[in-house]
């Protein structure tokens, strides 16, 4: 089989079915040296189809997550690129993954090959993510990531709850029943 290229794939993929997003991260898994180039293309923000490489990253990282960690920094520091709705809600998603193996199943992999700084980053995305203008599925990722990354057991990190708290409160009112729903679950953890 020859090597396609992502932007074939991504060109070809279809519609949004699952099963389309399936075939292409099959064919990522089988030729693993697109991956890398599969997350260029997550934050290639000016190719039209950019959202397409986000939705395969999901399912690639679904079935294998530790992958990420070769290309930690890239994803952390790029993240704040995104715009597209349909780009930020499987990366969000993907976020979210990497704060539970981080900080709740205390994965060794993710403990160690997470930084500060990567840390830093998704926590101030994820913030940008809560209170901009955005559709409610990567509110609710963000809000699960940012109430993970703050039971780091660390001074640095005690910050996140209070200001998340802050803007569940401040922003529950407004928002449709499935933020208020979750914002209400997490503001009872948070208590």
């Amino acid at each position: 089989m020859s090597r396609p290229s992502i932007e074939n794939l991504m060109d070809n993929m279809g519609v949004a079915l699952r099963e389309n997003r399936e075939q292409t991260a099959k064919t990522i898994l089988q030729h693993t040296e697109l991956f890398s180039e599969l997350i260029k293309f997550v934050f290639k923000t000016d190719y039209k189809l950019h959202y397409k490489a986000a939705w395969t990253l999901e399912i690639v990282l679904e079935k294998d997550l530790k992958r990420i960690l070769l290309y930690i920094n890239y994803f952390t520091e790029n993240l704040h690129q995104l715009q597209h709705e349909s780009a930020i809600r499987p990366i969000a998603k993907i976020g979210k993954w990497i704060a539970f193996a981080t900080v709740k199943k205390q994965d060794k992999d993710f403990v160690e090959g997470l930084s500060m700084k990567n840390i830093e980053q998704l926590v101030e995305t994820n913030f940008d993510w809560l209170i901009g203008d955005f559709k409610v599925a990567p509110q609710v990722y963000a809000m699960d990531t940012l109430y993970y990354f703050g039971l780091l057991d660390t001074h640095r990190y005690k910050w996140i709850h209070k200001e998340l708290k802050s803007v569940l409160l401040q922003n529950i009112q407004t928002k449709s029943p499935a933020y208020k729903a979750h914002a209400k679950m997490i503001l009872a953890l948070l208590t």
